[in-house]
């Protein structure tokens, strides 16, 4: 599943990007430090030649797959860009052909590549057209089917795997999840007009018809059925709002990727401005807590046809203007920072920390 956005921006001009990764529990994430200067070859089809070579410009930090540093699901790098690679299941992935001519970069690595390469998404829209984006299986019986949010101080943007092909969609909501296709989900907004958060006031019901005495003209006698139609049902009564939050009721609260655009597009919209750095990241986790999947809420079909538990598995939080990245994992409700500017992107070698240790709650005595 998965649920990415862009936080509303600080009133001192903060940009923070937050994303829950919603994946089954047997995924073995790592925290990944990408270094400068490290001379790279993409992923290659076993059969065909070596894929694209390129030396990393920009240092990275993110989450990537069982140690392999191609396969960033998520991060950000020290120019302040971010990318966050998201499933995209039911048709609406549409990869090139592999094509062996050194310009080949799966779909995989495609988060790694721009975030050792560029430095804002006007760079991204530069060097997609010299590389071509292939699917790669990674070993799986299918192909993983992705589409690829990236986002800079100042846009937010959806690469998506069209039949046509690789597609740059703006983005005005900053919300990515998952199927279908971003136009798709911009326009279901329109079904949920006026949420809000204020609570409605309350409503005087006015009579059907009106306080009309059938007796006056005889309806009693020769009509009665009509006559009890035409008695006034609810008269002047009064309805208010049980409690508050009625200004979002039919907000939708499944797990669904349309569901879950909806909810953070209007989160977004109607949260309150942060003044500052630390309240943008903290609004963020705010928000992103409200699509935290426990365990046995979600199951999808596992390894063996065996049902498998879709959890949250982590959270992030992308700070693109004080270059820090943050981070909470399953079973540890600590919140991790690194920050980009003090750490080290020197060295031959990507570094690589795990997330998936126990944390437990800080104990205190009063």
């Amino acid at each position: 599943m998965c649920t990415n956005f862009k936080a509303p921006i600080a009133e001192d001009g903060t940009v923070v990007v937050g994303r829950g990764l919603d994946y089954p529990a047997l995924m073995g994430f790592q925290i990944c430090v990408i270094p400068r200067d490290l001379e790279r070859t993409a992923l290659a089809d076993p059969e065909s030649p070596g894929g694209k070579a390129w030396t990393t410009q920009h240092g990275v930090v993110g989450i990537s797959v069982a140690g392999v540093e191609a396969v960033i699901l998520d991060g950000m790098n020290t120019a302040g860009l971010s990318a966050h690679l998201l499933y995209m299941v039911g048709g609406f992935f549409h990869p090139a052909e592999y094509r062996g001519d050194g310009s080949d970069v799966s779909q995989i690595e495609l988060a790694c590549y721009l975030l050792t390469t560029c430095a804002s998404v006007a760079e991204v829209r530069e060097v997609l057209p010299q590389i071509n984006v292939w699917g790669w299986r990674a070993g799986l019986p299918f192909t993983p089917p992705v589409h690829v949010a990236v986002y800079d101080r100042e846009e937010s943007v959806v690469l998506e795997f069209r039949p046509e092909g690789l597609v740059i969609v703006d983005n005005p909501t900053g919300v990515v999840t998952n199927s279908p296709y971003l136009d798709w989900h911009l326009t279901n907004l329109n079904n949920y007009v006026g949420m809000t958060a204020h609570n409605p006031d309350r409503q005087r019901l006015r009579p059907r018809v009106g306080a009309m005495d059938d007796r006056a003209i005889g309806l009693s006698d020769y009509l009665p059925d009509l006559a009890q139609r035409l008695r006034p049902r609810v008269g002047g009564m009064d309805i208010r709002a049980l409690g508050v939050g009625w200004g979002l009721r039919g907000l939708p609260g499944d797990f669904t990727g349309p569901s879950r655009f909806v909810r953070a597009v209007m989160f977004n919209s109607l949260a309150a401005t942060p003044k500052d750095s630390r309240e943008a990241e903290m609004l963020t986790l705010h928000i992103l807590n409200t699509f935290d999947v426990p365990a046995g809420v979600v199951e999808e079909p596992g390894p063996g046809g065996v049902e498998v538990d879709e959890v949250t598995y982590a959270d992030t939080i992308c700070n693109l203007s004080d270059l820090r990245y943050s981070y909470r994992a399953l079973d540890d409700p600590t919140v991790y920072v690194i920050d980009l500017k003090e750490t080290d992107f020197t060295g031959g070698a990507s570094r690589f920390r795990d997330i998936s240790a126990r944390g437990d709650f800080t104990p205190v005595s009063i």
